[in-house]
This record gives C-alpha cells, sequence and structure tokens, in this order.
C-alpha cells in the first residue's frame, strides 16, 4: 500500500525518534550551551524530518532528490554535533554508540529512499 502521507514513511518515523532522543539528551547539557550546540544540534536535527516531509510532497524525482539529500547533510551535522558532545564529556560513549545506531539506520534508509528514486527515473526515461 502506498503511503498516504510523510508520517507513513519508515525513514520519517526512524528519524523522527532520533530527533526525540536529540532533544532529550540535550535537555543535560550545560546551560552555557542552550544558545550555542544544543540550539544548533536541535536544528539540525529537526531539519532531517522536515526535509523529508517536504521532499515527500515534490512530484519531480530530481525535487524528492534534492530536498532528501539536504536531510542526509543535516543527519550528518547532527553526527558531528554528536562527536562534538561526547568529546566535550556533556554524553557518554554510550549514549554516542546509541545515536551514532540511530543515525546510521536512517542514512541507508534515506539512501535506500533516493537510489530506488533514481532507479525508476532512469528506467522509465
Amino acid at each position: 500500500m502506498a503511503s498516504r502521507s510523510f508520517e507513513d514513511l519508515i525513514v520519517w518515523q526512524k528519524a523522527h525518534v532520533f530527533v526525540l532522543a536529540i532533544y532529550k539528551i540535550t535537555k543535560k547539557y550545560p546551560k552555557e550551551e542552550i544558545f550555542g550546540l544544543v540550539n544548533q544540534m536541535r536544528r539540525a536535527a529537526i531539519s532531517i524530518t522536515a526535509n523529508i516531509a517536504e521532499g515527500y510532497t515534490k512530484i519531480s524525482p530530481k525535487d524528492k532528490l534534492r530536498f532528501y539529500n539536504i536531510s542526509q547533510g543535516s543527519l550528518e551535522e547532527t553526527r558531528n554535533f554528536i562527536i562534538l558532545s561526547k568529546d566535550l564529556g556533556y554524553i557518554t560513549l554510550q549514549d554516542k554508540i546509541d545515536l551514532d545506531k540511530q543515525a546510521a539506520e536512517i542514512s541507508s534508509i534515506l539512501n535506500s529512499y533516493c537510489m530506488s528514486i533514481i532507479n525508476k527515473t532512469y528506467k522509465s526515461s
């Protein structure tokens, strides 16, 4: 059955859980990071799901790919902030491992979506 909403996409669902995890973990960061790392990390994480949602509505394969690619970039940006958070001692190694695992799964699914779009586009050309 075809999805009726971006909320039906497995990649959006998993990314949404990831965003919630980012919010939960950044609540523990030092107060001086609220307008620094916390803000940037949350904005990058939110951008993952926002771009999946926006890309879902696009009709053109090129547009869909562009938004999914932006989402992938935001995911990598968030991964960078996770590394920084661990190095600064704001999260534990286990937190980093757990978040990395989620991010890797989301990345893999996003890549699969993109490859599917590319394959369908070139097969029908």
